[in-house]
Parts: structure tokens; C-alpha cells; sequence
């Protein structure tokens, strides 16, 4: 029984480590954001994201985030959009593993590479280590009985 409280205290501890080492990435950041001028296929081949972090997208009020599927993210249209934000800050939780397609729907953002792809893998978690014996518990081999 303790072995079982001990073993649920050690997962218990990695799932709040694992949430507590998720990063929010700053879309484009440092050298630029979420705009037209910077390379954002670069910037997100340069991350690695985890399921637990987030996406801030920081924008001028020319801009919007728009959620789409890949064949609109690679025609540059939000016919199909998932969803759609505004207002300048944007934090968007990557939730799930897997890819998701992310573009600007002011008309000719998209086509000036003001779209990107974020490709999120799943959360790992520490493997459970094996407990080592108590260095006070002898072995039965030499227990008297």
C-alpha cells in the first residue's frame, strides 16, 4: 500500500512539473512577431512545442488570427475557418498533439507569408524510476528464520 501511495506521489509530482515547464511562445518574437515582414515558417522551425504550451500572437489592429484547415492554409483563404480572433492579443493553448494552421484574413496577409504552421508533440513525462530497497531492510538470505 505504501509502495501504491508512493508511486501515485511521484506521477502526481511530474504532471504538476511537466504544466509548470509549459512555455507561452511569442509568436515571431524576438526579432519580429506576427505580422508581414517576418519569416514565421522560420520561427516556428526553430520551436519546439509540447502539448501544455501556448501561442500569444500580438497584433495591430489591421490584423486578425485565423484558424484554418491545411488546404485553406496552403491557398491562403479562410473559407473554412475553425476559428477566427481579433482584438490585438491573442493567447491560443496547444491542447493536443498534432499540426494546426494558423494565417492573417486581412486580404493579401496570407500570400506575404503572414501565416504559420505549429506542429505540437505530445507532453512526455519523466519514466517512473524503479525505488531502490531500503539500505536498512536486510535480504531473507541472511534473515535468521
Amino acid at each position: 500500500m505504501a509502495m501504491l501511495r508512493t508511486l501515485t506521489g511521484l506521477a502526481v509530482i511530474a504532471v504538476i512539473i511537466n504544466a509548470a515547464m509549459a512555455t507561452t511562445y511569442t509568436v515571431g518574437s524576438p526579432n519580429g512577431g506576427w505580422d508581414t515582414s517576418t519569416n514565421l515558417a522560420q520561427w516556428a522551425a526553430a520551436q519546439n512545442f509540447t502539448v501544455g504550451d501556448s501561442l500569444a500572437f500580438s497584433y495591430a489592429s489591421n490584423h486578425d488570427v485565423v484558424e484554418v484547415p491545411k488546404t485553406d492554409y496552403d491557398s491562403c483563404t479562410s473559407t473554412n475557418s475553425i476559428q477566427t480572433y481579433s482584438g490585438g492579443n491573442t493567447i491560443i493553448p496547444l491542447s493536443s498533439p498534432g499540426k494546426r494552421y494558423f494565417m492573417c484574413g486581412t486580404f493579401g496577409h496570407c500570400s506575404q507569408g503572414m501565416k504559420v504552421e505549429i506542429d505540437t508533440l505530445a507532453a512526455t513525462t519523466p519514466p517512473a524510476t524503479a525505488l531502490a530497497p531500503s539500505p536498512h531492510k536486510l535480504p531473507d538470505s541472511v534473515l535468521p528464520w
